[in-house]
């Protein structure tokens, strides 16, 4: 059973979400049923793994459900009216409004944006790639609607020069769930007045793929160094030499110019770059 008196059921896939129920956990916020990705083939053996939430269930003794599609037969196996809460934290699934709608205090999401600012699949890379000097998280009122739900909390933080994609989500990882927890009581007892978010200011950013992270060396210094933050870790920087790709595994940036310092050569080991 959920602590704090409050039945919930938890939507999420990666360490995102895991953190962040980490975090639920030690305040006394426990789901009564958690909803994350199958299991999927991976590595070279193609073993099956579990996502990050699943293994996090596992460990818990959650009640945990891994649809392939959430189809009108899940729905009804998971009976979300009989919840007082959704909350969704990097599914990775669109939920359809029966879900959304049906949960008595209906569905909240944690998104690590200023909203209506960058609302999609990649918001901390969106921000520094931008060169944006600050972001935060939103705690917002699910609708059918791509990260368009009313406001009910959000807390701002200042982004630094040499912040990295790794080091700003740790931070807005923490953020976003703390700042959740202490709203919790609030969503519960309908004390939050919900925040309409300004439709003429959002602005949209992409998934990332692999391929997005190919940089000119010789290009705009700044430019260089927003792209090297924001895909630090995956999908990485790379250049291509020759016809031979290299990534780029260590790189700063001092008086306007991006200089990289360490590299991996294709099919070689990670060499200084000269």
């Amino acid at each position: 059973m959920s602590s704090q008196n409050l039945k919930f059921i938890f939507f999420g896939t990666p360490d995102v979400a895991s953190k962040t129920l980490d975090i639920l956990k030690e305040k006394g916020y426990i789901p009564e049923a958690i909803v994350t990705s199958p299991d999927k083939p991976s590595g070279r053996g193609l073993e099956m793994h579990e996502t990050p939430v699943s293994i996090w269930a596992k460990e818990n003794n959650i009640k945990c459900l891994k649809p392939e599609k959430i189809t009108p037969e899940f729905i009804n196996e998971i009976k979300p009216e009989n919840y007082e809460l959704s909350i969704v934290v990097a599914y990775g699934k669109i939920l359809p409004e029966e879900i959304i709608n049906k949960p008595k205090l209906g569905t909240i999401n944690i998104h690590y944006s200023l909203l209506p600012l960058w609302r999609g699949a990649s918001p901390l890379e969106a921000c520094l790639l931008n060169g944006d000097e600050e972001t935060g998280v939103s705690i917002q009122q699910m609708e059918y609607k791509l990260d368009s739900g009313p406001i009910l909390a959000e807390e701002k933080i200042e982004i630094g020069i040499s912040d990295t994609k790794e080091k700003l989500r740790l931070t807005l990882i923490n953020l976003g769930a703390n700042v959740l927890c202490e709203i919790l009581p609030q969503i519960k007892n309908k004390e939050i007045t919900p925040k309409a978010q300004d439709e003429a200011k959002a602005i949209f950013c992409k998934k990332i793929k692999k391929e997005d992270g190919e940089i000119d060396p010789n290009g705009n210094g700044i430019e260089n160094w927003n792209k090297y933050r924001a895909f630090y870790g995956w999908p990485g920087s790379f250049f291509f030499q020759n016809g031979k790709r290299i990534k780029i595994t260590e790189a700063v940036y001092e008086n306007g110019s991006f200089i990289i310092k360490r590299v991996i050569p294709e099919g070689k080991k990670e060499t200084i770059w000269k």
